[in-house]
């Protein structure tokens, strides 16, 4: 106790203040272990009792790095309990890479159960890609319908015209199963309801009647397998069936009836055109004509001119301008009569 007292009652130096500063924070780090191994020691006994060992570090390391230690803890343990590849190191770097561990997991299980070869590497970079891995391993092992047109698009069939005009509206069902070797790259839903209907409009159009469709609607399912729609896409199809059909309009009818009546209005424009330009000329002709009368009028009134110049000259005498007059009469008066004689005969 002596000593204690004196170095209590000794006056403290720096060298003891650091000391003491460092016992303190030695403390602190001590506790704050102890808390993390308090918080993590549960899920290390469960991993450890699982087989799926994790070291107690390694979960206060996660703990650190803000990672969902629980969710890592209970993969691994599903994962080893499964017999399936996957570290607790790779679902570390899988949740810290923003991907869904839980369904990683899942698929991977659902995967090796039904026999299909799936990697974990390949099943996180498939859930970074935005693809449900889950269900595209479910929809490998149990094969979805998609409907052609989708709900979605608003439409409800596929409407397409025969070799004799005649419209057929089609409903079809394409039974798919996930290709998980193309999943990542490989096309998606809607490129394969595209193709579908593209082949159906196309398979449609080359019958030369809509009646051989009606006959034989598989038909249009051999002709549109037969094209490989899938190449390219995540989805393998394993048939294309037609769930309904229906006769919808004559469109060659009424395609030709709209090309008659376009028909008919080219050539009503064009007569309206031709008669325009008759009157236009008509017109122009009654000008003339007027134009020409003009001049016969102005000719005429230079003919008295003419004849007080001759008499003033004495190139004409009296006898032969009242000779003239006589025949002017003359020619009036025959004139009138035959004037008469065509109004009689016309009456």
């Amino acid at each position: 106790m002596l000593p204690l007292l004196e170095f209590a009652a000794a006056e403290p130096n720096v060298g003891q203040y650091a000391l003491i500063a460092g016992l303190v924070v030695v403390a602190i780090i001590a506790l704050a272990l102890m808390v993390l191994a308090y918080n993590v020691f549960g899920l290390w006994f469960q991993a450890f009792m699982s087989g799926a060992r994790i070291s107690m570090l390694e979960l206060i390391a996660m703990r650190f790095r803000k990672v969902d230690v629980r969710r890592i803890v209970l993969n691994r343990i599903r994962l080893v309990k499964s017999a399936v590849e996957g570290s607790a190191k790779g679902l570390e770097s899988h949740y810290l890479s923003g991907g869904d561990v839980d369904r990683v997991t899942l698929a991977m299980i659902a995967a090796d159960r039904a026999g299909i070869g799936l990697d974990f590497n390949k099943a996180c970079a498939i859930d970074l890609a935005g693809r449900d891995v889950l269900d595209a391993v479910q929809t490998s092992v149990n094969p979805k319908v998609i409907d052609v047109p989708a709900v979605s698009s608003g439409r409800t069939t596929i409407d397409a015209v025969a070799g004799n005009g005649i419209q057929l509206c089609v409903r079809a069902r394409v039974t798919v199963r996930t290709n998980i070797a193309r999943l990542i790259g490989g096309a998606t839903e809607e490129t394969i309801i595209a193709r579908v209907g593209e082949g159906i409009v196309s398979a449609i159009g080359s019958a030369p009647t809509h009646l051989e469709v009606l006959e034989n609607p598989d038909k249009i399912s051999k002709a549109v397998l037969a094209k490989g729609l899938d190449a390219g896409s995540a989805f393998e199809i394993l048939s294309i069936d037609i769930a309904d059909i229906d006769v919808g309009e004559n469109i060659g009818a009424k395609l030709k009836a709209e090309q008659a009546e376009a028909d008919k209005r080219m050539a009503q424009a064009e007569a309206e055109k031709r008669r325009a330009m008759a009157i236009a000329h008509e017109q122009e002709m009654i000008a003339k004509v007027a134009e020409n009368r003009a001049q016969v009028v102005l000719a005429e009134a230079e003919v008295p001119k003419a004849m007080a110049e001759a008499l003033r000259g004495g190139r004409l005498g009296v006898m032969d301008y009242y000779n003239m007059k006589n025949v002017q009469s003359d020619t009036a008066m025959r004139e009138s009569i035959a004037g008469d004689g065509k109004q009689a005969a016309k009456t």
